[in-house]
């Protein structure tokens, strides 16, 4: 079992873990218990050779992490609210449009804003592509910074970014083949390499290089929409940066290249307590359960 790779999300109230083939969500409800749900997940890979591929296999998860997320979500808010209170299930159809429009609104936000503004200082920055592509990677990666320093500070946000820190150690945990035990949780780090926090700001990164590959000479729309069609892409090649430094994240070299992903996490974690705790070892114990220690090294992201 402890050859699996196992990842996570921190959701309201409560931890998502997902195993190679399974997944378990815990939440802290209002009475004080936990409620979980799990389920076997059968890998695309087995159905679709094609998804093993470098690459496509980045892309494909991020699109299945977003549509899990986002049930997981679903699910945890649910729970999360006090008894008698209305409890609303999403429609598959409900599902595809809240994923929909979270990642047009992130597409709007992180890509095209930074393009409309570096286009407005091409007066100022001058004609060259290497300049173009440094200043709108460079006002990409601050709208970034501001956007998960601000959502930072609110209060429950903060509260998922505890359990974010309890999800983190529970891992750590696993990954050391310790007992899942609040004394043995506590003492890791809130901090890992292999966070969705790092991926992103790996993507934002990936993305100033491959962006430099459009053409300079083309109309702001042409540029926008190559942005969108290179997003598979992109999320394809930080998938792979991500797995390589997970594989050797104690080189020197390797530790200096995950670095800012790890100090980014200082803003998304929080130290959480025993509570939360309990809650991510409880999804952590559901899903590896389910899991049948099943031998894989597929890395979950």
């Amino acid at each position: 079992m402890s050859k699996i790779n196992i990842g996570g999300q921190a959701v309201l109230e409560g931890v998502m873990m997902r195993a190679p083939r399974s997944l378990a969500i815990a939440v802290r409800r209002p009475d004080g218990e936990i409620s979980v749900k799990s389920e076997t997940v059968i890998p695309l890979s087995e159905r679709f050779p094609v998804v093993k591929l470098p690459i496509v296999r980045g892309a494909v998860a991020l699109f299945s992490s977003l549509i899990i997320g986002i049930k997981a979500l679903n699910f945890s808010a649910n729970e999360a609210i006090a008894e008698g209170e209305e409890k609303e299930e999403l429609s598959s159809m409900a599902i595809g449009g809240t994923m929909a429009v979270a990642f047009g609104a992130g597409i709007l936000l992180f890509f095209i804003l930074p393009l409309y503004l570096t286009k407005l200082l091409v007066p100022i920055i001058g004609q060259s592509n290497l300049v173009f592509n440094l200043v709108d990677g460079v006002i990409r990666v601050t709208v970034f910074l501001v956007y998960i320093t601000a959502i930072s500070r609110m209060k429950d946000i903060q509260r998922v970014f505890q359990y974010h820190g309890a999800e983190h150690k529970s891992i750590f945990t696993f990954e050391a083949g310790e007992e899942l035990t609040v004394e043995n949780v506590r003492k890791y780090s809130c901090l890992h390499p292999r966070c969705g926090t790092s991926f992103l700001l790996i993507v934002m990164l990936v993305s100033i290089l491959i962006f430099s590959l459009i053409p300079k000479l083309w109309p702001f729309y042409f540029k926008a929409g190559a942005r969108i069609l290179l997003l598979p892409i992109i999320a394809g090649v930080s998938y792979e940066v991500l797995k390589w430094s997970a594989k050797h994240d104690g080189n020197p070299l390797v530790k200096l290249v995950i670095a800012p992903g790890l100090a980014l996490q200082r803003l998304t974690t929080r130290e959480p307590d025993d509570s939360q705790i309990e809650v991510a070892i409880r999804s952590m114990n559901t899903a590896l359960e389910l899991n049948g220690g099943h031998k894989d090294d597929r890395l979950v992201v």
